[in-house]
């Protein structure tokens, strides 16, 4: 028997999988199965943006797992259409951003001080941003150039569940 919590992710999976009109990835999806995840009814988005770029949008509103397949997928473009190897490989280093705000506030609290003490320059423009973290470019108050790695708000709980 499945656990309420997973079939509750079952159910959330589908309907985006419905959402972003997926459904047409899969040619031979039987009937009964169509009718099934019709009764989910969720709302259409995105309708008119190309398959791959519905994938993408889909594996990132999924959470980190799911966008560290699509990563893992777009490293394949031999198993894939051209296309969607093409729009999953943004997932590498184009995932969108936190704001630079909510990145020094991590930094705060992980170091229980002011970033002014750690570092002399801190740029809340992130370099990249992926699934787990984004990177930021910062110089310590001993004046080296570094780079900072900040995880993603919450990242643990959604890698957890």
């Amino acid at each position: 028997m499945i656990p309420l919590r997973s079939l509750r992710r079952l159910l959330k999976i589908g309907r985006l999988f419905l959402a972003y009109g997926l459904d047409e990835l899969i040619p031979n999806l039987s009937w009964t199965w169509r009718w099934c995840l019709s009764l989910l009814r969720p709302k259409r988005l995105s309708a008119s943006a190309p398959r791959g770029e519905r994938l993408r949008l889909a594996l990132e509103a999924l959470g980190p797992i799911f966008v560290k397949f699509g990563q893992a997928l777009s490293t394949r473009p031999d198993l894939l259409p051209e296309d969607i190897a093409q729009e999953l490989a943004k997932l590498q280093d184009q995932v969108p951003p936190f704001s630079g705000q909510e990145a020094i506030a991590i930094i705060e609290r992980e170091f229980s001080t002011p970033w002014q003490r750690l570092f002399a320059a801190f740029d809340p423009h992130p370099l990249a941003s992926a699934s787990v973290a984004q990177v930021h470019a910062a110089r310590l108050v001993t004046g080296e150039e570094v780079v900072v790695k900040v995880l993603r708000p919450g990242i643990e709980g959604q890698i957890q569940r």
